[in-house]
């Protein structure tokens, strides 16, 4: 067989399969967890600083300023730098510093600062008008937020949940070089230290393909509120 019939037969064995079906269980395990965790805490900081911010609910220039500088650092840290720095929190959470669960804090602390600057703009670009008139009728608070602020912004926020989530997955593939796990484990074991690159084209695929499903079933989610909206 040529060079290239050996690499497809290489990249479809049951041999490589039975070791990329494990990573993508754990990708997934890594993602879905991880993705929880970004989504609670990145809503809930993305509307601190919505409410917060000068011209906000609940103005606190002083306290936005100092809560969105931490913000802003913690989302300039490199991802490596993150999951360095979490892994021994992670050994006294879980007991190990490998693994999926072990980077899984590292994952959610990487992507949820993002995720919550997102949740801002998103916020951000529901018309002005709209608030004004529910504060005229007496509408508190909580009622502007959750009964204005959050259906309007529905679509932007579901797309940029859609970015974060991919950013994550992304992340995912990194923490394969710090042990854990998943199919930028596989990537870095078998592709790149042993050089074989069927192995290394399975890991990369599949990572494709998540992330396209991911997309596309995003930009579909955004688009039915939007016609739902319309109706």
């Amino acid at each position: 067989m040529s060079g290239f019939e050996d690499f497809l037969s290489d990249l479809f064995s049951l041999k490589t399969w039975d070791v990329i079906w494990p990573a993508i269980l754990d990708t997934l395990v890594m993602t879905s967890v991880s993705t929880i965790l970004m989504a609670i805490f990145g809503l809930a900081l993305g509307t601190v600083l919505l409410v917060t911010r000068p011209g906000g609910l609940r103005p606190l220039r002083v306290f936005n300023v100092i809560f969105g500088g931490i913000i802003d650092a913690l989302r300039s840290l490199p991802s490596m730098v993150i999951i360095i720095l979490t892994l021994p929190l992670a050994k006294i959470i879980i007991g190990r510093s490998w693994g999926p669960g072990a980077v899984m804090i590292a994952l959610a602390l990487t992507c949820t600062p993002m995720f919550a600057r997102m949740v801002e703009s998103s916020f951000l670009e529901v018309a002005r008008g709209k608030i004004e008139a529910a504060k005229s009728i007496g509408a508190r608070n909580w009622e502007i937020l959750l009964k204005v602020i959050l259906p309007e912004s529905l679509p932007g926020l579901i797309r940029a949940f859609t970015i974060a989530i991919i950013a994550l997955i992304s992340v995912t593939a990194i923490a394969g070089w710090f042990g854990g796990g998943g199919l930028g484990d596989v990537a870095v074991r078998y592709g790149y230290t042993r050089f074989l690159t069927h192995m290394l084209v399975a890991a990369v695929a599949v990572l494709i393909i998540i992330v396209e499903f991911v997309q596309v079933g995003g930009e579909a989610w955004a688009k039915h509120i939007v016609r739902k909206r319309h109706l």
